[in-house]
């Protein structure tokens, strides 16, 4: 069970990793929690600072996970938390946000890879996500202490400025990556020592200590504690995420045998390192395979993996439909096929039957599998994150 910490309780409590901290039952403005666990970081907004000038005594990032232009993300396998700043809507500078946010970000990030003094005066960034409860609709669940950067990358990769469009009009903001520290309980005896200025006391965690004194990097892993994801897991968790897999299902159910071209094209979109070779011609069964090569090493230098994918356009879980799932067999076919130093894909508009997703991992076969769920999260990674955008590439690319 989550731990959740009472309304009443918060001006005392510690910030605890994914324990959930309610607001007011009423749900009014005034009730909600992160003002009250954190005092004079306000209680509106993605960016909530407390202190004045550059330097923050801290700096609260608030994300509901639901904004589909902009997909906050933090892989709990990783500790890597990627956040877009807070310059939106059309019509101005990068900079020129009325919370400041990107101005936050900026700065965090320049004294990062400042070449003189690195990393002083960069203020702790507390992760929070909308998390509503039944005693309190503005509930928010602490994910972490973050700090700007992440190991192995670049001064050119960690705060990037990417561009977007609406309505024709197009405009930039930040895609900021951090690193979430192992750090499970914030005190609120060092958050008092930052209230009052006093970032490096005793009382800071060891992980934020060794950061800025050596620049090492402490990243919160999370191993999953099972690596066979149920029904729930691969089923589409919001409105948006449905209508997409129904576009996605609609527009081949009728000619399954097409799916296998952009079946392909989603697995390409999760990482810039597949390469498709060849779509190869259809079979009987409604599918056709893909072969490609996943590049390892250099560009100069490659190495590479080969891999085999099976795409099965089966009717997927929505609209409270029971769908088809990918059960022994299918899975079965594709694992024939994989030679030595290979892997396969299965991606599939439905689901993977638990028994063949045990199968497959008790056996450690490389397999890497892509649900409905995942066709949808993808493609809204990639900005195809409405229906009309998902029909129109539909329509242009994959003609049936």
């Amino acid at each position: 069970m989550v731990r959740v910490v009472p309304h009443a309780d918060l001006a005392l409590s510690n910030l605890i990793v994914d324990a959930v901290y309610e607001s007011s039952v009423d749900g009014q403005l005034a009730g909600e929690p992160i003002s009250r666990l954190l005092p004079g970081s306000g209680n509106m907004g993605g960016f909530r600072v407390s202190g004045r000038g550059d330097r923050k005594n801290w700096v609260v990032l608030f994300t509901t996970g639901e904004d589909r232009d902009w997909p906050d993300f933090l892989d709990m396998n990783t500790g890597k938390f990627n956040y877009f700043g807070d310059n939106k809507t059309p019509g101005h500078e990068l900079h020129d946000t009325r919370a400041g946010g990107n101005k936050v970000l900026r700065h965090a990030f320049s004294r990062l890879h400042d070449d003189v003094s690195p990393r002083i005066n960069v203020s702790p960034f507390f992760i929070f996500k909308k998390h509503q409860t039944k005693n309190g609709a503005r509930s928010v669940q602490f994910k972490g202490l973050a700090v700007p950067g992440f190991p192995g990358m670049s001064a050119t990769e960690d705060l990037v400025a990417v561009w977007k469009s609406t309505d024709g009009q197009r405009f930039q903001n930040y895609r900021a990556t951090f690193t979430i520290l192992d750090v499970p309980v914030v005190s609120r005896l060092w958050l008092a020592d930052l209230a009052a200025g006093r970032p490096s006391t005793e009382s800071a965690p060891k992980a934020w200590q060794d950061w800025v004194a050596t620049g090492r990097y402490h990243p919160l892993v999370a191993e999953p504690t099972t690596v066979i994801r149920s029904v729930d897991q691969q089923t589409p968790d919001t409105l948006l995420k449905g209508s997409i897999l129904e576009c996605v299902w609609t527009h081949f159910q009728d000619t399954p045998i097409a799916f296998e071209a952009f079946a392909a094209r989603i697995y390409q979109m999760t990482d810039s390192r597949v390469i498709i070779d060849e779509i190869t011609r259809g079979t009987i069964d409604g599918g056709r395979d893909a072969i490609g090569r996943y590049l390892l090493g250099l560009a100069d230098d490659p190495v590479y993996a080969e891999f085999s994918l099976e795409a099965k356009c089966y009717r997927p879980p929505i609209n409270g439909k029971t769908p088809n799932t990918v059960g022994v067999k299918e899975v079965s076919r594709l694992i024939s096929r994989i030679r030595h130093r290979q892997f396969g894909v299965l991606v599939t508009t439905s689901l993977i039957a638990r028994q063949a997703y045990e199968e497959v991992r008790e056996d450690r076969h490389p397999i890497l599998f892509l649900s409905g769920r995942d066709i949808s999260e993808i493609l809204i990674a990639n900005g195809f994150n409405t229906v009309e955008r998902v029909a129109v590439l539909l329509a242009s690319e994959f003609k049936v």
